[in-house]
């Protein structure tokens, strides 16, 4: 578990009601949104709670700096908590953050590789209307966890700080955009033949071959690439540093401007991260499409400026037309004033009329010629179906194997479902599809049932494992769920085998048990029908036993 603070990078732009929007918006998805809470508001709604938190924020009018609190709290693929020990997490987490009496929204998404809860906090106090802001919080954060793991028994993950903020922003980076960063370049591809180097000489000859140059900035090194772009040298190792490189290589000597210049053999540039596939074509294709969708985003853009201009044009055309008669008018002086301010009046209105669609038409473009990031067009080139992209995602290094309730199989003999069908897909290249409540995660190995386990939704599931693996399937998770998948085999009548031999003598017994239950009820219906004399009284709804009976009390009568 992994609980990390998320700060707006401007405060202009945080707003409270924007997050809990964003918290509660399915984004057209059926496995995101799982439950949504309100905790110490009023309002019992979250839309009704923002507006409460709101106006509690608008009572503090000292505080400069962000008064919401965006805390995100992340469990380990596969890991199911149910929602008691989520929001007891929730509660701990903020008591121990000094928020626990303050306003917040909470909501749990599941459209992620990792089960995620999102918690929108009110830094203002309900009564006292201060702000609180956690000093220091990723070390009160990673202490919590560790005992909150111990105490719920959850999967245990590292919070202690092993490299500094400039390399974990990197990796946050590369992680988020799939695209490599400097320092992080720099540390697979020359960090070793930098440490090594004994002499400035041979420093400067290392980070050449590598188009890389050392060059001083304030009290430190920076490294700057062909491309402009600079890294601090202390964030690619402590050893980099200003003065652990002088005590090692003695005064800094800057590099020496040579006459033969050889081209570097190693270049930076913002490719992407490597994989156990060739992308090279896929992201040529990214790199044309975001420069055509940003080509006409700002023809779009420079057209709806145009007729913008041109439409306040014609308002202020016809409000100088009405000035121009109105001058004409031969009535009283308050007369012709009216008439002034009420023609100054429709134009101010028409003219922001004007404005407000023409910011709707500008967020409409932006909105379809957004800038994607890597991942973010691989994602959804692979939702639209295209396998090139999914394959792409699915070899990543870091794209983790799902545990838990799985089917699989022990060779492919077909094709994947088409991913269009699907409800959404990771960045790691996990399909997640709905069959009625049921989730089936596909991260291309095995399928996985997350959540909702019912019976309609495993027959779905084992007939798209039927699809890709044959009949042989292998059932793992715990004992109820491998009892409900043989279940619901046999429900379905499915021609499956699992290659347990327990789950297959259950499965073959309760196939007998079936076949011996549809027999005897054959076996009856088919000697009710052999029977002639039956056949001559339902004719009249009459039954052979019932004229037998009748028969014999009419003998036996005076």
């Amino acid at each position: 578990m992994i609980a990390k603070h998320v700060p707006m990078q401007s405060v202009a732009k945080s707003n409270f009601a924007s997050l809990v929007a964003y918290l509660c918006d399915t984004q057209r998805k059926e496995e995101r949104l799982g439950w949504t809470a309100v905790t110490n508001c009023v309002s019992a709604t979250p839309e009704a709670a923002a507006r409460e938190v709101l106006a509690t924020q608008a009572r503090n009018t000292r505080a400069k700096s962000d008064k919401t609190y965006h805390l995100i709290v992340s469990f380990r693929p596969g890991e199911q908590v149910d929602e008691a020990t989520c929001r007891a997490i929730e509660a701990r987490l903020c008591e121990g953050l000094g928020l626990g009496v303050h306003q917040r929204v909470s909501a749990l998404h599941h459209d992620t590789d990792s089960l995620h809860l999102h918690v929108a906090i009110n830094k203002i106090h309900p009564t006292r209307y201060t702000i609180h802001n956690p000093y220091y919080d990723h070390p009160k954060l990673g202490q919590l966890c560790t005992e909150l793991e111990r105490e719920y028994r959850l999967a245990p993950d590292n919070h202690c700080a092993r490299q500094c903020g400039a390399a974990c922003r990197a990796a946050d980076m590369e992680r988020h955009s799939g695209l490599e960063s400097l320092l992080g370049w720099i540390r697979r591809e020359c960090q070793d033949a930098i440490q090594a180097a004994q002499s400035w000489p041979d420093l400067h000859s290392v980070l050449q071959v590598h188009g890389l140059a050392l060059r001083e900035r304030g009290a430190g090194f920076v490294i700057v690439a062909a491309n402009g772009t600079a890294v601090k040298a202390c964030s690619i190792d402590p050893a980099c540093s200003r003065p652990k490189l002088e005590a090692r290589l003695g005064a800094f000597a800057p590099a020496q401007a040579s006459r033969s210049v050889e081209p570097p053999a190693k270049t930076y540039a913002k490719q992407p991260l490597p994989c156990r596939i060739d992308t090279t074509a896929l992201y040529a294709r990214y790199r044309q499409v975001q420069q055509q969708a940003g080509a006409r985003g700002t023809a779009e853009r420079a057209a709806a400026r145009a007729s913008k201009e041109r439409q306040i044009e014609a308002v202020q055309q016809r409000a100088r037309l009405k000035r121009a008669s109105i001058k004409l008018f031969t009535g009283p002086g308050l007369a012709r004033r009216m008439l002034y301010r009420g023609t100054s009046k429709t134009m101010r209105d028409a003219i922001d009329k004007i404005q407000e669609n023409y910011q709707k038409q500008r967020e409409a473009i932006t909105s379809r010629y957004q800038r994607r990031t890597w991942l973010d067009w691989l994602r959804a080139q692979a939702i639209a179906g295209d396998r090139q992209a999914l394959a792409a995602l699915r070899a990543r290094a870091v794209a983790p194997r799902l545990p838990g309730n799985t089917v699989g199989g022990t060779a492919r003999v077909g094709g994947a479902p088409a991913p269009k069908t699907c409800d959404n897909i990771t960045k790691n290249g996990t399909v997640i599809y709905r069959f009625g409540a049921t989730a089936v995660r596909d991260d291309g190995d095995k399928l996985t049932v997350s959540r909702g386990a019912t019976e309609e939704g495993l027959q779905a599931a084992l007939r798209m494992a039927m699809q890709r693996y044959g009949p042989l399937l292998r059932v793992g998770g715990t004992v109820e769920f491998r009892a409900q998948v043989v279940q619901a085999a046999v429900g379905a009548r499915l021609a499956v085998r699992f290659d347990d031999a327990l789950l297959e003598h259950r499965r073959r017994t309760l196939l007998e048990q079936a076949a011996d239950q549809i027999g005897h009820r054959d076996q009856a219906e088919a000697l009710r029908r052999q029977s002639p004399m039956q056949s001559r009284l339902e004719r009249y709804g009459l039954t052979e036993t019932g004229m037998r009976r009748g028969s014999g009390r009419h003998r036996t009568g005076p």
